[in-house]
């Protein structure tokens, strides 16, 4: 039987490519992408010219038992996004669900994912910690945080750069100003930039310095008590 490729792609830097995943790309039958034209760039890069089809949070409904079909009768298949990896707050979480109940075997490479750089680089605990990914937009956001206030392992986050301020100002509001906090942009890019220190702090940073690029936020847990 075929399987199904979830293969991890730059978040920046196209250096990032792995042999491996240029192999897999070049074997399939099938890419699925979240953007056929941003992964059309990464492709040529690597003059891979595996046939593409997109498959994004808009069409992964209706497309997901048509592809799990169509992997069971021998189509080998990878999934890329436009960066990192498959089903982290991208695509890819449906699809391999719906495989792993039909039986269908699922083998996913390693590669570029963007909280762990700026996990590893915010000098704040990284032996434990939970991923929140993209907060809710608005309904459940609050509930969230106000569910985390509490939580003493270092917290990861995702963010765009039109909500960073907003977000962080939330931030003090459930976890004080004091709170210290790491927040990463473009990763492996051009201008990558990591600004550390308190709330207060990288708030009033970015008030004079408007935020640019794709953020991820490391918050400090709670102090452990007695």
């Amino acid at each position: 039987m075929a399987k199904l490729y979830m293969v991890p792609t730059p978040i920046g830097n196209l250096g990032d490519m792995t042999y491996r995943a240029v192999d897999i790309l070049n074997s399939v039958d099938i890419i699925l992408a979240e953007d056929t034209r941003v992964s059309g760039i990464l492709l040529k890069h690597y003059a891979i010219e595996t046939p593409m089809q997109s498959y994004h949070q808009h069409n992964e409904h209706s497309m997901t038992a048509t592809v799990v079909k169509h992997i069971k009768n021998g189509r080998d298949t990878a999934i890329i996004t436009d960066a990192g990896t498959p089903g982290i707050s991208d695509p890819g979480f449906l699809l391999a669900r719906a495989c792993v109940a039909e039986g269908v075997e699922i083998e996913c490479l390693p590669g570029a994912t963007a909280f762990v750089p700026a996990l590893v680089n915010s000098g704040l605990p990284n032996d434990k910690f939970v991923f929140e990914g993209f907060l809710p937009a608005k309904k459940g956001r609050q509930k969230r945080l106000k569910a985390l206030a509490d939580e003493d392992r270092s917290m990861v986050f995702y963010e765009s750069p039109y909500k960073l301020l907003k977000t962080l100002q939330q931030f003090t509001e459930h976890f004080g100003t004091e709170r210290q906090v790491s927040v990463s942009r473009e990763i492996s890019k051009l201008y990558e930039e990591t600004v550390r220190g308190t709330l207060s702090e990288v708030i009033s940073h970015f008030e004079q310095k408007k935020p640019k690029g794709e953020f991820v936020i490391v918050l400090a847990g709670s102090e452990i008590k007695a």
